[in-house]
């Protein structure tokens, strides 16, 4: 059974604005050493930065390794942290003109740093970066301030992951993701809570991030961020948006409050799909494999509810991540060789399969296909077949939108706690994002 815990810590989101972070909030970190430049032997050296888990630093070295053997004349230098540190720690380097060379960089922030000139355009570096094989589905998302500022890393959606031992557990049958609507989610949720006695919940909360009402958002016609970088959606959806997280409060459906504010913090190891303790969530294709290896369980990718029930699909590919370059990089065509290397060479992509989203060269993407494990095959199946029912991708969020990440996280908890209703929630939202991505 649930039980409800103590209120849940507060004022845990910090909010991240990228290069503009001022220097004197990240005082106390260690500025990373010194930009790279060349070796005694005449190698030329670069610094390459990423964020992720303990697997995808392995991964990501291999990779190193193998571009060094295929260009001995240049050498990688690998700078990697979790995801907070990262971006205190990007910040900083930025801020002393030391930022390194090739930067792992998240859509949220590509603004913030191709607004303020701290990002290449990559477009000066065709002869060493090919982008013409990029899923034309992702390939403008790097576009922006006149230049090509950054090139996916790969792509990915954001989906509703269900456990099917969980739905047969609860007695409950899985919904049928090619007609069901957001209020079939709320009951189907709140019926595998009721008839597993409590044992289960029915979905884990999905609001603490953007993307879900983002696809919500396009569902209805309207988008998170216009091409302008103004909110693109009325108060009146997230208001919907938000109704429905608390129909399923209401209804048990999803774990309380409390826990889920912990669950969120604490990642998808913790998630209510790792833990066996629920029956969906959502989360990006790229996420599958590793949820589906913590739960010990097969998982299944449904489509989000509501995508026959409005006006458009809501569903978007967007880039897991991007490649970057740093606009004080001493070897600017070096860096760009090994971007184009990150994205193009067959080779690399066998070794990071879908850690970075599935491979966004399309050619590459059925090269490697057969050695992708079972639950990122899945996610590859799936992105194959909504490829033709997806619509472009939004364009990248303005400048200021990394704090907005912290600002939806702030008011669903609030929501949660019953401290706002759904109709405060959404004006609360407009407000202080209008204030973020303005200032």
């Amino acid at each position: 059974m649930r039980s409800e815990s103590p209120r849940g810590p507060r004022g845990r989101y910090r909010a991240h604005r990228g290069a503009i972070a001022p220097v004197a909030a990240v005082a106390a970190l260690i500025v990373m050493a010194s930009g790279c430049g060349g070796g005694d032997d005449g190698t030329v050296e670069l610094r390459f930065s990423w964020w992720g888990p303990d697997g995808r630093h392995q991964i990501t070295q291999e990779v190193i390794d193998l571009f060094e053997e295929k260009h001995p004349e240049i050498t990688i230098e690998g700078d990697y942290t979790d995801w907070d540190s990262y971006w205190d720690r990007l910040a900083t380097s930025s801020s002393a003109n030391d930022a390194p060379d090739v930067i792992q960089h998240d859509e949220q922030y590509l603004r913030d740093y191709a607004g303020r000139d701290a990002l290449l355009n990559l477009d000066e570096y065709s002869d060493q970066l090919d982008v013409s094989e990029v899923d034309e589905l992702v390939r403008g998302t790097g576009e922006l301030e006149g230049g090509r500022y950054a090139v996916p890393s790969g792509v990915n959606a954001f989906v509703i992951i269900a456990d099917p031992q969980a739905f047969e557990e609860a007695g409950v049958e899985m919904p049928d993701d090619s007609s069901w609507t957001w209020q079939d989610y709320v009951d189907i949720a709140a019926e595998v809570s009721e008839e597993s006695d409590g044992e289960l919940v029915g979905a884990q909360n999905n609001s603490f991030n953007t993307a879900g009402f983002e696809i919500f958002a396009r569902q209805n016609g309207e988008s998170l961020y216009t091409e302008d970088g103004e909110l693109g959606f009325s108060p009146s959806t997230m208001e919907r948006w938000w109704d429905y997280t608390v129909q399923l409060q209401e209804e048990d459906a999803e774990p309380s409050p409390a826990e889920s504010i912990e669950r969120d913090a604490d990642g998808p190891d913790r998630s209510v799909l790792a833990t066996n303790d629920g029956a969906m969530a959502g989360f990006w294709t790229n996420q599958v494999g590793d949820l589906a290896n913590t739960a010990d369980r097969e998982l299944e990718i449904l489509r989000f509810p509501g995508e026959t029930e409005f006006e458009n699909p809501g569903t978007f590919f967007k880039p897991a991540m991007h490649w970057t370059v740093s606009a004080d990089t001493e070897h600017p065509e070096e860096a760009a060789t090994f971007v184009d290397f990150l994205v193009n060479d067959p080779e690399a992509a066998e070794l990071m399969l879908a850690d970075r989203g599935i491979p966004v060269n399309t050619g590459v993407r059925e090269q490697i296909y057969d050695d992708l494990p079972e639950a990122d095959a899945k996610g590859a199946d799936f992105l194959s077949e909504i490829e033709d029912d997806v619509l472009p991708a939004d364009p990248p969020p303005p400048q200021g939108a990394g704090e907005v990440v912290d600002i939806v996280k702030r008011i669903n908890e609030d929501v949660l706690y019953g401290e706002n209703t759904p109709e405060e929630a959404a004006n609360r939202f407009v407000e202080e994002a209008e204030a973020a991505i303005e200032d």
